[in-house]
């Protein structure tokens, strides 16, 4: 790995191509994760790539490269998310909640499936669900990363688990 970036920072088209096919498969689904859709995660991605090999110089090979350039594409969906002004949702006070006696029901699904029905939150929650449960952010991280309060990250993420209790339950 060592070597491809060093070639791709001095601009090896070959390089960037085969740092691209290594990364590709694994960023597409974190920008889905935090898009919600095919055409948003796919702009998400060509984005990242592209401030990917802008910064490329910035990393100084200490830590993981993947890390990395994970950190690089979380930035890229969120950035894209306040460009929407989806990020935070509002007045989504009218669903029921759900207890957590029926967490057990997500033990049988799929990993596709659930990725599904996180995709389908709405994008504040999602957003919020993504960096706590699945990148390991911290509500003051997440706070910080989005210009919003800790209660507030708090919020979407128990607002985020409610909604998805409630549509397994549906199903």
């Amino acid at each position: 790995m060592a070597e491809i970036l060093s070639l791709c920072k001095k601009g090896d088209r070959l390089a960037q191509k085969r740092l691209f096919d290594s990364l590709a498969s694994k960023m597409l689904p974190l920008c889905k994760r935090y898009m919600g859709d095919d055409q948003s995660a796919q702009d998400v991605l060509q984005e990242g790539f592209i401030t990917l090999f802008t910064k490329l110089d910035a990393y100084e090979g200490s830590g993981s490269f993947e890390g990395w350039a994970r950190r690089i594409f979380v930035n890229t969906a969120l950035m894209q998310l306040r460009k929407q002004g989806t990020l935070m949702e509002k007045g989504i006070d009218n669903f029921e909640t759900v207890g957590t006696e029926d967490s057990r029901i997500a033990h049988n699904l799929d990993y596709e499936h659930l990725i599904k029905l996180i995709g389908d939150l709405p994008p504040g929650f999602r957003t919020v669900f993504n960096l706590y449960v699945i990148e390991g952010f911290s509500h003051k991280e997440i706070a910080q990363a989005l210009g919003i309060s800790e209660n507030t990250s708090r919020s979407q993420l128990q607002r985020a688990r409610m909604l998805l209790q409630k549509r397994l339950k549906e199903e």
